[in-house]
């Protein structure tokens, strides 16, 4: 029993990670209607995980359920962005000081080598390859924060601020500034410094703030 039950836990995870891939990367488009069936043979799992990786898509706001139509993919939402920047403001900071202090030595190792990745994908020009190892950070970081509210929390605003962000990735200036800022959150982190984990928040929330009010339409 306990191994079915980890089996399907685990596969669970891994629908909502390629589901949530797919439409942060607009492969599933803002307004699409899909179903249970269609996704499940779209990433080779089936209907049961799926339906429960919907129900978590759907706490993330990047999807709405339809009762007896499916489910459709919301719209990239400035309004919301700015709400969600407001809130991880307090949450990345809050996650990136405590893994500063909280982290093991083997955590703030693996940390600093995400943050070796991060300027390589950078460096290659593979926006996809960095909003995975971005993914993968936030995660290591709230593991390492030792905070579970605040890394649940946090989880649920993550992928419509990477979405609203692969949205409107203008040119390569953006993607390089965006990598050099999460790569210095896990710098800061590495180094045990959690005054430099702060501040290297507030700096990347500043730059994503200043990017998302680009988009707004000018009079």
């Amino acid at each position: 029993m306990t191994l079915e039950i980890s089996t399907k836990v685990s596969l669970t995870g891994e629908a909502h990670r390629r589901i949530e891939e797919m439409i942060v990367t607009l492969e599933l488009v803002p307004g699409e209607v899909v179903s249970e069936t269609i996704l499940s043979k779209l990433i080779g799992i089936g209907t049961t995980p799926v339906r429960e990786a919907l129900q978590r898509l759907s706490r993330e706001h990047l999807i709405e359920i339809l009762p007896r139509r499916g489910v459709v993919v919301t719209n990239v939402d400035v309004r919301e962005q700015l709400e969600v920047l407001e809130t991880r403001r307090v949450l990345d900071r809050l996650i990136a000081r405590a893994a500063a202090r909280r982290s093991t030595a083997v955590e703030r190792t693996l940390i600093g080598e995400l943050a070796k990745q991060i300027e390589q994908t950078a460096a290659a020009g593979d926006v996809k390859g960095f909003l995975r190892l971005g993914d993968e950070l936030n995660k290591m970081l709230a593991k390492s924060a030792r905070n579970v509210i605040a890394a649940e929390t946090a989880a649920t605003l993550f992928s419509v601020s990477r979405r609203f962000w692969y949205f409107h990735l203008g040119h390569e200036g953006d993607f390089a500034e965006t990598a050099r800022l999460y790569a210095a959150v896990a710098n800061a982190v590495a180094a045990g410094d959690e005054n430099a984990g702060g501040e290297a928040t507030d700096q990347l929330i500043d730059f994503l703030v200043r990017f998302t009010n680009l988009t707004l339409p000018t009079e």
